[in-house]
């Protein structure tokens, strides 16, 4: 393999021999430049594997050079480094299509992490980074989302994954990390509303022995355990106000503090989020930080919600029920297709999860190798014109099918709607069905829905 060659353009002479020495110990090569004319021109005439600028330069700023280098040369990783404490600037150069930044004075620790990652983009080939086979579905807008995948797994940007719940926010920072240079560390998924308020500092930062009644070893924390790869925050607007505040300054700093301990640990962490809920409508309301915000919210990526791509849903559905059969032997049933238009007719709002559980009662109901439109039971075929079938008769369970069976089917069916309804939120699904948080739990419990 050949040498990596970087460009180093800063102005400060001691700067640049810190960043020479510290890569040439990498066996990497480097050019350096003291200012946006000369990196220009070096750029124009050798090929780069890598570049690190200053954001001031005594002839413009870094975040003119990364822009040039987004027009020029895409494929080039650039990463700024950026004054102490200047996050505005950092956010804009990452929102430019700057790889990753580093701030003053420099962690070394943190700079050979980061030269580290930028140098495996090159070993990723665009055929790797496709992800038809894991996020389904041909139409226009999943094929955006792919494309726009495979650019984000080639930053280190913080994303905020937005959309509905059920349409697959978690996949998609999967596959986010999956292709990017991060995918041999770890991916470490929490969901922010499960963690108790309490524990949550420990449970992110880790924490000492002694530190705490309870605490009868060290503990590493979420932060520490992701650390080279992604942590995921899913239902990030679950966290509780003075979380927000240390999650921001662990972004800033990139470094945590385990509780009680006196020194911050430096950690190398990709950071994505999401929530189905509308989080710049939490900033108006003060229920979320607005400096977190802006911090998490560097590049924002909309999952479609199903009913937005219906001409995915055979796809899906063929997908969803060859999974749900795979361990059954023969062929699996299909859909009918009266079934399959009911699908494409139905608005689904929880998304694919909802399909998922549709799918699956279907599969439980039907008899015979081919799903009919009444074993889908959606909402809108409860009043099913068949003329010659009283109403009380729909009540009935469908021949073969136990009367318990068919209950608890129903059943499930009402729990996962009051679910889906109020964002997975266990106490308000509670208060729909009428039932008191104890029942809820029980009745999860008994469904295998815990």
């Amino acid at each position: 393999m050949s040498t990596p060659l970087a460009l180093i353009v800063d102005d400060e002479p001691d700067i640049r021999e810190l960043l020479e020495l510290t890569l040439g110990r990498m066996d990497i090569e480097t050019r350096s430049a003291a200012n946006l004319t000369d990196a220009r021109r070096l750029l124009d005439e050798t090929g780069f594997d890598l570049c690190l600028t200053d954001m001031r330069l005594p002839d413009g700023d870094g975040l003119e050079l990364v822009e040039y280098i987004q027009q020029n040369n895409p494929d080039l990783p650039v990463a700024v480094v950026t004054a102490h404490g200047n996050m505005e600037t950092a956010v804009q150069a990452l929102k430019a299509g700057a790889f990753d930044f580093v701030s003053k004075p420099i962690d070394l620790h943190l700079l050979r992490n980061l030269v580290k990652g930028a140098l495996k983009l090159g070993s990723f080939p665009a055929r790797d980074r496709r992800s038809r086979d894991t996020l389904l579905g041909d139409s226009a807008i999943m094929q955006t989302i792919r494309s726009t995948i495979a650019k984000l797994a080639r930053s280190q940007a913080p994303v905020y994954i937005s959309g509905e719940s059920g349409t697959g926010k978690e996949l998609v920072a999967r596959l986010i990390h999956a292709k990017g240079p991060r995918s041999d560390a770890a991916f470490v998924p929490v969901n922010c509303g499960a963690i108790p308020a309490e524990l949550m500092e420990s449970e992110f930062f880790g924490h000492k022995k002694g530190s705490f009644t309870g605490a009868v070893a060290d503990k590493e924390g979420l932060f520490q355990a992701a650390d080279g790869g992604t942590l995921f925050l899913d239902e990030v607007a679950e966290l509780p106000l003075h979380m927000q505040v240390k999650l921001l300054r662990v972004i800033q700093e990139k470094a945590v503090r385990p509780v009680g301990e006196q020194k911050e640990i430096p950690v190398d962490v990709r950071v994505l989020s999401a929530t189905h809920k509308n989080l710049s409508a939490l900033v108006d309301s003060g229920d979320f930080r607005q400096d977190l915000y802006y911090r998490i919210n560097v590049i924002e990526l909309k999952v479609p919600s199903l009913h937005q791509r219906r001409e995915d849903i055979p796809q899906l559905a063929a997908h969803i029920l060859a999974r749900l059969t795979a361990d059954q032997p023969g062929a699996g049933p299909t859909l009918g297709q009266d079934a399959l238009e009911a699908l494409q007719r139905h608005d689904f709002p929880g998304n694919v999860r909802e399909l998922e559980n549709i799918l699956e009662r279907a599969l439980t109901l039907c008899d015979g190798q081919e799903i009919q439109r009444g074993d889908l039971a959606l909402p809108e075929t409860a009043g099913d014109n068949r003329p010659d079938q009283p109403p009380e008769q729909l009540l009935s369970p469908p021949e073969g099918v136990p009367l318990e069976e068919y209950l608890e089917t129903i059943e499930r069916q009402a729990i996962l709607h009051a679910l889906e309804q109020t964002g997975n939120n266990k106490t308000a699904a509670a208060k729909v069905l009428g039932i008191t948080f104890r029942a809820m739990r029980y009745r999860l419990k008994k469904l295998g829905l815990e």
